[in-house]
């Protein structure tokens, strides 16, 4: 029965446009944000510009360089001590390192407001040892800047260090020696030679690591810094005026562009890598005494800082919160993120598998374009694809409901903002390329010879991708939709902003608990959301090890 359903799709020679009509609607967000350049915003804009749009440009430059500086210093640097050292604990932070990317920045910034405030621990626990009294001591603000680039960076840095350690791994061992052989140390060799031929690999992790920085909303909001994020929801909320709000947009996914164009650059680079040596032939430096115990710390305090600080913090809260039995509607919240999430990851996947399946049928130029641009919303952020989402989506409402009072005289109300349907369709815009990624790695693994022997069967394209290749790409669709469901999970300003009335999740719950100040009763809700969150970093860490023990295999 589901076999003839699949039968029923469209035939091969329709799913080129089926493929290039997605992409389109999934792209209409972005579009809409980009023609908003051309409306008329009236005087607000001129207002933005006499008095916060300063703020936002610098201010937002100053976090992507603090950023960069902690993801580099971080990422690098532990990427490099563990693929070509040897010290204690080295296996254990070869996968422990990748955990911080399970906190979402803006639970790790709570969880650090709560510690290092006025009234945390840290703070009282130094005044009552001094015998200080308030104000008579200096200590670092953590709502500032440099504090939410510190909060960025340690959630951040994975991506560097991921990127950068598969490019140390590749690297050609020869080359290394010769450097050795010339009288060169292990810092010059770094420097001069190792960290040149990643560079490709580290420019492409740091442009990932800025996007999630253009686009986070709850850290720097908590942290009262003005960006482009807060500016568009100020706008958009305070001023009222979605116009202005739009170019806002667009002029943060200009940032977003120079970016993309910046990581593919340093893709085209990669072509100049050394390649050839297997990571087991490697022979590590042996750091013995001081030097071994320096290196375990470099490695230990971003994880300590990044993960398991404040993962004790949320814990400590969470069983705080528990036993006040004030959890009433936490279940609620956690049966509509867990709901949300599942139907959006869904969705994603069945239209990864559409789009995927299409590009492998007809690798043309337009269908290819198409997959592409349908892929673009992973690099926008959340709350321009909210705007983008919200201007038509109400036009539309709008424009329905005038027409249904003149002809009948009655109110259609908000049909598509204001709805789950608003909702789950901006996830899918913003999440549909972490889908599709994987579902593209699993469909290339299938050789187009099992495609060839199904058709000369006499099987239809619908067929084969139900009964040939959808079996075969088990594995690929559930870590597609398990990563598309931690990602839905976590997503704040998407949320924020097109969530019905009297609905709510974990995130938000979490955002306005902390912004009132009830930082332990967030404990629950932030701390669900990187348990959830562990989950696709275990997947990336065990297919990492499968990817090399598969390359040790090949290289005997």
């Amino acid at each position: 029965m589901v076999v003839s359903a699949f039968a029923r799709l469209p035939s091969a020679s329709w799913w080129p446009p089926v493929t290039v009509a997605l992409a389109t609607v999934l792209a209409l967000p972005v579009l809409v944000v980009v023609g908003f350049l051309f409306v008329p915003a009236g005087d607000v804009w001129q207002h933005l510009v006499n008095t916060v749009l300063a703020d936002y440009v610098i201010n937002s430059l100053l976090l992507m360089l603090g950023v960069a500086l902690g993801t580099l210093i971080g990422g690098v640097g532990t990427a490099w001590l563990t693929t070509m050292c040897q010290f204690p604990g080295r296996g254990l932070f070869e996968w422990a390192l990748l955990l911080p990317m399970a906190m979402p920045a803006y639970i790790i910034a709570y969880t650090y407001t709560g510690m290092l405030d006025v009234a945390g621990p840290v703070q009282s626990g130094l005044r009552a040892l001094m015998g200080w009294g308030y104000g008579d001591y200096w200590f670092p603000q953590v709502r500032s800047l440099p504090g939410a680039a510190v909060m960025l960076s340690l959630v951040l840095y994975p991506y560097v260090y991921m990127l950068a350690r598969a490019a140390f791994l590749s690297q050609s061992l020869a080359v290394l020696e010769v450097s050795r052989t010339l009288g060169n140390g292990p810092w010059r060799t770094f420097l001069t030679l190792a960290l040149p031929l990643a560079r490709p690999a580290v420019v492409a992790g740091l442009a990932l690591a800025l996007m999630e920085t253009l686009a986070d909303y709850g850290t720097v909001e908590y942290f009262g810094v003005a960006t482009f994020t807060t500016g568009i929801f100020r706008t958009w909320f305070g001023l009222g005026n979605p116009a202005a709000a739009a170019q806002l947009a667009a002029v943060l996914l200009g940032f977003v562009l120079v970016l993309m164009v910046l990581e593919g650059w340093s893709r085209a680079g990669a072509r100049y890598h050394a390649t050839g040596s297997r990571e087991q032939s490697i022979r590590r430096l042996r750091l013995r005494g001081a030097s071994g115990a320096l290196a375990w710390l470099f490695c230990l305090l971003p994880l300590l800082l990044g993960f398991l600080l404040p993962a004790g913090q949320l814990a400590f809260w969470s069983w705080s919160f528990a036993t006040d039995g004030a959890s009433d509607g936490f279940w609620r919240l956690a049966i509509n993120s867990l709901a949300l999430a599942a139907s959006a990851a869904l969705l994603a996947v069945l239209l990864a598998l559409l789009v995927g399946y299409g590009k492998r049928l007809y690798p043309a130029t337009s269908v290819r374009l198409s997959a592409r641009v349908a892929g673009l919303g992973y690099a926008v952020p959340g709350t321009v694809i909210a705007v983008g989402v919200l201007i038509p989506f109400a036009w539309l409402d709008h424009a329905l409901d005038a027409r249904m009072r003149d002809w009948f005289g009655l109110s259609t109300g908000l049909l598509l903002s204001g709805t789950l349907f608003a909702l789950i369709f901006a996830y899918l815009v913003r999440f549909l390329a972490v889908a599709l990624q994987t579902v593209e790695s699993g469909l290339g693994k299938i050789r187009p010879a099992i495609d060839d022997a199904s058709r000369s069967l006499g099987l239809a394209p619908g067929q084969t991708l139900w009964r040939v290749h959808i079996p075969m790409l088990r594995g690929s669709l559930l870590t597609a939709g398990l990563l598309v469901f931690v990602d839905v999970l976590k997503e704040l300003p998407a949320t924020l902003i097109l969530r019905p009335f009297d609905f709510n999740t974990l995130a938000v719950r979490a955002y306005e608990l902390a912004a009132d100040e009830r930082l332990a009763d967030s404990g629950p809700a932030a701390l669900m959301i990187v348990l959830a969150g562990l989950l696709p970093v275990v997947l990336l860490s065990r297919a990492i090890t499968r990817s090399r023990l598969a390359e040790a295999g090949s290289g005997h």
